[in-house]
């Protein structure tokens, strides 16, 4: 589908453009702690631009549309953990660290699903 690898490309878009924002306007702005959560939802959200941009691929190549549902996990678990450590690093607020494991675990059941997937081939 080249649906994830547009989303991939559109993702790793926004991490280049947040990463640089931290390093060029939100030094000083925030906390040492708070700039380390925005590094890390920018590290996460380009790692798994990477992984949708690979899934769509593999889904061209193999026609294995059971990794469908792992692009789909993916995006989701890019919204809810990079959106929640992001507004977390503006805004402090510390409930939103709950939401974050959420989107942890919808990367690991999409990589779970990239590997029972390609197993299945």
């Amino acid at each position: 589908m080249k649906l994830f690898i547009i989303l991939g490309a559109v993702n790793a878009f926004i991490a280049v453009a947040c990463g640089a924002f931290g390093a060029h306007l939100l030094e000083g702005k925030l906390s040492e702690h708070y700039l380390g959560v925005w590094e890390t939802a920018v590290k996460y959200q380009f790692y798994h631009a990477l992984g949708l941009i690979a899934i769509g691929i593999l889904i061209q190549v193999t026609g294995a549309q059971f990794l469908v549902a792992a692009g789909w996990f993916m995006t989701a678990g890019i919204v809810f953990f990079t959106g929640s450590l992001m507004v977390l690093a503006f805004s402090g607020i510390s409930i939103l660290g709950a939401v974050t494991p959420i989107g942890g675990v919808m990367f690991l059941i999409s990589w779970a699903l990239v590997i029972i997937g390609i197993a299945k081939l």
